[in-house]
């Protein structure tokens, strides 16, 4: 009697007590099946792979003043935790515009929270950069709260195939929406030596700036270009290979870091991006609207920071945050990835 295929795939196993690699992290990809094993991670100070911990929710929560009936716009939809916090707060009345321009990561998301209750009678997912909220404010009207969480999140950050951390092999790509623009790799092997020592100051303050680009164009003299995660780690070690044995691990750690994140920004022109959205808000918000953004580096919170007391001054603002509201340390504690999270608020006159 022949074998019949009835479907069924075993799931993948992985060798030892712990999952070494992404795709072999079926629990974690599921985390309403397997809230033991996600509480053990997040206690343990560590992300679960495929989720996103959100950042300084209450604190958000008390800026926003979400009222049962309004109309919100969550500008940076990601893992939705932030919008469903929101949607909570709106007591199944009023409706909350999210935005993204990740294309697989928006797909989950609108899913996941459509499991939950959240259908499009309250809540409308747009795939768009949140620079184009006109284009939205047009569809749906002037908004009572916005929220803008300016990080990346966990989600890209852990998928390998995404590019986005140099702990994992992978192709060099650091694109919020893969599917449009060129990737880092691509972007590095056209930029000039003082070009890319301009990028990595603006946009990460990386102290051995020259030092990198300079071991960059040595490699693309030999015809060496840095097309991988990995390759870009090498470039960096190996420009940094005059600091002292003590010294350079952690070095090369930071400056990876940095470099990543300078190439993440130029690729998605992130704070041109953030210069848009924040010229438009004003012209999208109702008379007594709240805004939230939250910021992880400098760059940003100065660009939101100028822009929020200019407008204060100008009388389209009526209040404005002074200073930066921080993460508790406890919340530090259970989710390391907040320690640099900056948030301001704006109230519309």
């Amino acid at each position: 009697m022949e074998n019949q295929d009835t479907g069924h795939k075993r799931r993948v196993r992985y060798k030892g007590t712990h999952p070494r690699y992404f795709h072999e992290k079926y629990k974690e990809a599921q985390p309403e099946k397997y809230g033991e094993t996600i509480e053990k991670v997040i206690r343990k100070g560590s992300t679960p792979a495929g989720m996103h911990i959100s950042i300084m929710v209450n604190e958000i929560l008390d800026v926003l003043k979400i009222q049962p009936g309004e109309q919100g716009l969550d500008a940076t939809l990601g893992y939705g935790g932030h919008t469903r916090a929101m949607l909570e707060r709106l007591e199944g009345k009023g409706h909350i515009y999210a935005l993204d321009v990740d294309p697989i990561e928006i797909k989950k998301t609108k899913e996941r929270l459509a499991s939950q209750g959240y259908d499009e009678n309250i809540l409308t997912v747009r795939q768009i950069n949140f620079a184009e909220i006109d284009r939205v404010a047009e569809e749906a009207g002037r908004f009572d709260f916005v929220l803008a969480d300016l990080g990346v999140s966990s989600m890209q950050i852990d998928n390998p195939d995404r590019g986005f951390s140099y702990k994992v092999e992978a192709p060099l790509d650091l694109r919020l929406d893969p599917e449009h623009g060129v990737s880092a790799a691509e972007r590095l092997a056209e930029l000039s030596e003082e070009e890319f020592i301009g990028i990595m100051m603006e946009n990460a303050d990386e102290p051995y700036a020259k030092q990198i680009a300079r071991e960059v164009t040595k490699r693309r003299k030999k015809g060496q270009a840095v097309k991988t995660t990995s390759e870009l780690k090498n470039v960096i070690e190996e420009a940094l290979n005059f600091l002292p044995d003590k010294e350079r691990k952690e070095a090369v750690k930071k400056s990876c870091a940095r470099v990543f994140q300078a190439l993440r920004i130029e690729v998605n022109s992130e704070f041109e991006v953030l210069y848009d959205f924040l010229e438009k808000l004003p012209e999208v918000l109702n008379p007594g609207a709240r805004v939230a953004i939250l910021t992880f580096h400098s760059g940003e919170d100065r660009l939101v920071k100028k822009s929020f007391r200019e407008l204060k001054r100008l009388g389209v603002y009526s209040e404005v945050a002074e200073e930066v509201i921080r993460p508790s340390e406890e919340e530090c504690r259970r989710n390391p990835r907040a320690k640099s999270t900056k948030l301001r608020y704006a109230i519309k006159a």
